[in-house]
């Protein structure tokens, strides 16, 4: 069998394609502008393209069919209407990378399945992921394109940490604070839930998927079934740094007012949430599938490799010196109020 990765070599598609090229059933393609060839697994065909070139990807893949065609960067209409355009009858399966963002916030009810409502005004990214969905399902429904959505949520592999509240360049500046001994910031009072999946987790239950005729036209979720507090992953990462955990909470509308960095849609209208996923649907289409590994396990080999590929540990100061200042800020307020 045949599959085709727009993208390929993410955070996501990337643990995907390192199982996927093991298997002798798949010839495994993927269609990128080979930026990150060292994360291309031996054996996988790499056909270098901007996606985005309409013209160019359709020539770069003339006369091809696939069995599944799988599309992990596409983030507005008009790149799924691209795929449309140039994939129908041409794939058996067409796999699209949608976003567990795009369910109901704030959510009525924090057990979360495929059903729930899809509507989030705090977040762009997700209004733009929904109307992805919308046109794809709408072409099943009208001529049998055969899609299958794929909804993750805070996936992560050994590149980086899952965190909630960070600056432009990601997570390294609040790892650096840890351990230096500085405060860190943390939306509420770090008790909200959330479900973090390492990305080979996450690979299991999308390759059950592939080529399965039970989830052409279905939506799914792939996630941990493992709910933790942001406490604990970030207890957990101070445990594995051998250094004090010292969370400074503050209001995720606070961080957002605050400016500098916008905290409405990956916060307010993402992570801030408690939710648990209820993933019984793929379990079902997908017989074995479970995730194995833990939160502890995932952040610990995280952790040791960032630390050991000084590569990984972007710098950020203006996003230090920002949490410096919200604490300051915040303190004189405290101690304002306290003098009466």
């Amino acid at each position: 069998m045949k599959a085709l990765f727009i993208g390929g070599t993410g955070t996501i598609s990337s643990g995907i394609v390192k199982q996927l090229a093991q298997n002798p059933e798949w010839e495994v393609i993927l269609v990128n502008r080979g930026n990150r060839m060292e994360r291309v697994p031996e054996g996988v065909r790499v056909i270098q393209a901007d996606a985005n070139n309409e013209a160019e990807l359709a020539a770069k893949l003339e006369g091809m069919t696939f069995d599944c065609v799988c599309e992990f960067i596409g983030f507005r209409q008009e790149q799924v209407e691209r795929d449309w355009r140039i994939f129908r009858g041409r794939t058996k399966q067409y796999m699209y990378i949608s976003s567990a963002s795009a369910y109901q916030k704030p959510p009525r009810n924090h057990v979360i399945t495929e059903s729930t409502p899809l509507c989030n005004p705090y977040w762009q990214y997700s209004r733009d992921k929904i109307a992805c969905e919308d046109f794809l399902m709408r072409k099943y429904r009208e001529e049998g394109f055969p899609v299958t959505v794929v909804r993750p949520s805070h996936t992560y592999d050994e590149r980086f940490l899952p965190l909630d509240v960070t600056g432009d360049k990601g997570f390294w500046s609040v790892v650096k604070r840890m351990i230096e001994g500085k405060p860190v910031i943390m939306h509420g009072d770090g008790t909200s839930l959330w479900t973090v999946t390492h990305n080979s987790d996450f690979a299991k239950g999308f390759i059950g998927l592939m080529g399965n005729v039970h989830a052409i036209g279905e939506t799914f979720q792939i996630t941990s079934d493992e709910s933790v507090t942001w406490n604990q992953i970030y207890q957990t990462i101070a445990d594995c740094l051998e250094v004090p955990f010292r969370p400074y909470y503050v209001a995720s509308s606070f961080l957002h007012d605050a400016g500098r960095y916008d905290f409405n849609g990956g916060l307010v209208g993402d992570k801030a949430n408690s939710v648990v996923f209820d993933c019984s649907k793929i379990k079902k289409v997908v017989p074995g599938f479970c995730c194995t590994v833990r939160m502890d396990q995932g952040i610990r080999r995280s952790l040791e490799n960032i630390l050991a590929h000084p590569e990984l540990q972007r710098e950020d100061p203006e996003f230090d010196q920002w949490c410096d200042r919200v604490i300051a800020a915040l303190e004189k307020a405290k101690a304002e109020i306290l003098q009466g």
